[in-house]
């Protein structure tokens, strides 16, 4: 049993959060837009400060671990088209898909065409962005 508990003192916490504020650039994207139809749209930055590398190492030093260290995680996110980047929208699940059915029709087209004019396609209408996760460990 000592040597369980002796193990369990030096024990590795570790997770990985995703990062909503800046990092995951298809919610950047529709959170920036929805809030110039709305202002009053919720913003990933504020909504959810410990997906950060700061957020994170915060929590984690206040909870007694120590050696504390974060590392992100950049994965890509290619839509074949604008219908591919929207269709994920349009299900009700998740904090911007439960927002945007929320909205009255009108509002959510306006959305809709500001992102259609906004994100950055090339010739072939794809969409090349990328999710930015935040993986975080410490020792008990």
């Amino acid at each position: 049993m000592a040597a369980a508990f002796v193990s369990w003192l030096g024990a590795v916490v570790a997770c990985y959060v995703w990062d909503y504020a800046a990092g995951m650039q298809m919610m950047r994207w529709f959170w920036d837009a929805a809030r110039s139809v709305d202002p009053h749209a919720p913003d990933g930055a504020v909504r959810f400060p410990i997906c950060s590398a700061e957020g994170l190492a915060a929590a984690w030093t206040a909870a007694g671990l120590r050696s504390v260290e974060t590392r992100p995680i950049t994965v890509p996110t290619v839509f074949t088209d604008f219908a591919d980047y929207w269709q994920p929208f349009l299900g009700g699940q998740g904090a911007a898909p439960a927002y945007l059915a929320r909205l009255s029709a009108d509002q959510q087209q306006e959305i809709r065409g500001r992102l259609a004019d906004r994100l950055p396609r090339p010739p072939d209408g794809s969409i090349a962005l990328t999710a930015t996760a935040w993986a975080i460990r410490g020792r008990r």
